[in-house]
């Protein structure tokens, strides 16, 4: 008959040969999404960094090669928080300062355009009368807004952030409004039998139904917002990535040119990949990857 400190030491060694087993199960996963994920990015990227380096290396070259960009930027890169006063302060101050604008207008253009997409979506009368006018401004380029927006604000930062908004509530609106219209008649349907009112019609049914079509507008409008805000900040100064470009370029710093275009990029690359999970947890795994 076995003791209990014989049966004790049975399940220890069982527990932990099933936790081994569980381990090398995992690291053969980890080790396929690494290559699958990791791995292409990788390769192309040093592929393009190569072939960057050896066409910018050469005596005529304009352009700087990928090994000066980073030799001549890595105190830029090393502190990206310095503070020298003014303007005069690191890129990670400059790119929060362009985000700060970002988020304000985004924001007011997400609450704004999800409200017309729904009125229009719902209204045939909505959608007659604004769908004609929006199709029109929205083919308006961005920077064209600036003027107008100087002129009415009398100010350059709320002028920036109105050519957000306005940049970004296009695809907002359109997508909302497709959302909407594309509801299933089952769904109706349910919301008459349930008797909903128009509030509990609205986030019971309207919303979830049409979220992954929002949420597609949402992705578009955000890229947009980055867009804007860079091109807006190179006309009227202050503070920003945008004005951060533009000095560089007047001041003949092409490679801190090059590494600031980098971290625009990366910063869109985020708040895209933001917005999408955000979405994905919404509508559970259904909005447009």
């Amino acid at each position: 008959m076995k003791t209990l400190s014989t049966t004790a030491t049975e399940n220890v060694s069982a527990l932990n040969h099933v936790s081994m087993n569980r381990g090398r199960s995992i690291w053969p996963r980890i080790r396929t999404y690494l290559l699958q994920n990791f791995l292409p990015p990788l390769v192309i990227l040093c592929l393009l960094l190569g072939v960057w380096e050896l066409l910018c290396s050469g005596t005529g070259a304009t352009l700087p090669p990928p090994s000066q960009v980073i030799s001549e930027t890595w105190e830029l890169i090393l502190d990206p928080f310095y503070d020298n006063g003014g303007n005069d302060v690191g890129m990670g101050w400059q790119i929060l300062a362009s985000l700060e604008r970002v988020a304000v207008g985004y924001s007011f253009a997400v609450i704004v355009g999800v409200a017309l997409g729904v009125l229009v979506g719902q209204s045939t009368w909505a959608m007659r009368g604004l769908d004609p006018v929006f199709q029109v401004l929205r083919t308006v380029p961005p920077l064209a807004w600036l003027p107008i927006s100087l002129a009415g604000f009398q100010d350059s930062n709320p002028s920036a952030i109105f050519v957000i908004f306005i940049t970004a509530i296009w695809p907002i609106i359109i997508n909302t409004s497709v959302g909407i219209r594309n509801i299933p008649e089952d769904y109706r349907n349910v919301a008459r039998v349930l008797r909903l009112n128009g509030l509990e019609y609205f986030y019971k049914i309207m919303l979830p139904a049409a979220a992954p079509y929002i949420f597609s507008g949402l992705r578009i409008g955000v890229g947009l917002s980055w867009l804007a805000i860079v091109a807006a900040e190179m006309l009227i100064g202050g503070v920003g990535i945008g004005f951060f470009i533009w000095d560089a370029w007047n001041a003949s710093l092409i490679s801190d040119i090059i590494l600031a275009l980098v971290y625009v990029g990366l910063v869109g690359f985020f708040l895209d990949r933001l917005v999408a999970m955000l979405g994905n947890i919404v509508t559970r795994g259904t909005s447009a990857s």
